[in-house]
């Protein structure tokens, strides 16, 4: 099992596939075995490196406070050490965050950037957004992880052919540490790149699903303000990787691969008889 000593904290990761190398970055409260539905396909096409953030997953949570900046240097530690001096990147929610800030701290050496429901400042910069995040810490301390996990996935995964991601929800973020998953929460707070996205020097490919957390209109018209391509998958909430899978994968390949997107009509939820029981195996561990 791969791990890698970053400043004296072990960073677990994972390696599939041969080719390019794109690197797949995981959302809050999981780790990259929630990569487990894209693994198959972009495996055989790229060298996937899918690392567990610190404080997440199989990596160490270290004492004192936690930033994306940080998460993005010790990515960038890993790539170092494997050998890898460009790359892809693909991140999903606050994955997609420590993808946008590592193509900001190397600017060269990413070669295509993909963000899955991901904004490029979580500031609290509204009394809307302050609220929630008081109101998301609150129950986290008063109710704990699990129950609000529960919560989560109910608000993830609401159709009722969804019952197993709400399972796995509730199995992989209600058993996080909660104060790494609170200091995730802190970091992603503290985050904004507004001001220096000109930085980034990759292809830059937003997908959102229609019913994400935040407005489309807020995505595209970031989109069009930063001159990246912007897709959008029918029917998916947040968890777009999951309720989505055939449609992401099929714009992640096209896209990394530097071919036309598919057609937006054919971008659209996963069907129940389609949706998958369980992720494949042999990932997950």
């Amino acid at each position: 099992m791969p791990f890698l000593h970053i400043d004296e904290v072990r960073v677990h990761y994972r390696v599939h596939g041969q080719g390019e190398s794109l690197v797949l970055l995981h959302g809050l409260g999981s780790s990259g075995a929630d990569w487990a539905f894209q693994v198959g396909l972009l495996g055989a096409h790229f060298r996937l490196i899918v690392p567990d953030l610190r404080g997440s997953g199989m990596s160490d949570s270290p004492r004192g406070r936690y930033s994306i900046a940080q998460f993005a240097n010790d990515t960038w530690t890993l790539l170092d050490q494997l050998d890898i001096e460009t790359t892809h990147l693909m991140g999903f929610s606050l994955g997609g965050a420590v993808a946008m800030e590592m193509a900001l701290q190397r600017p060269h050496a990413v070669t295509r950037l993909m963000t899955i429901n991901t904004l490029p400042s979580y500031r609290l910069d509204s009394w809307r957004k302050r609220m929630e995040l008081v109101s998301q810490v609150a129950l986290v301390r008063g109710l704990g992880m699990r129950r609000v996990a529960a919560i989560a996935a109910k608000r993830l995964f609401r159709e009722p052919h969804q019952e197993p991601m709400r399972r796995r929800v509730v199995e992989v973020v209600g058993s996080a540490p909660r104060r790494p998953y609170l200091k995730t929460v802190k970091a992603l707070a503290e985050w904004c790149a507004l001001d220096r996205m000109g930085g980034i020097r990759s292809e830059l490919l937003m997908l959102a699903g229609e019913h994400d957390y935040t407005p489309l209109a807020e995505k595209r018209d970031y989109a069009e303000r930063f001159g990246a391509q912007f897709a959008v998958v029918g029917g998916s909430r947040h968890g777009t990787p999951f309720d989505s899978s055939a449609a992401c994968n099929a714009v992640a390949l096209a896209f990394f691969r530097g071919e036309p997107l598919p057609d937006a009509d054919t971008l659209v939820m996963d069907a129940p008889d389609r949706d998958p029981i369980a992720a494949p195996a042999g990932f997950m561990s």
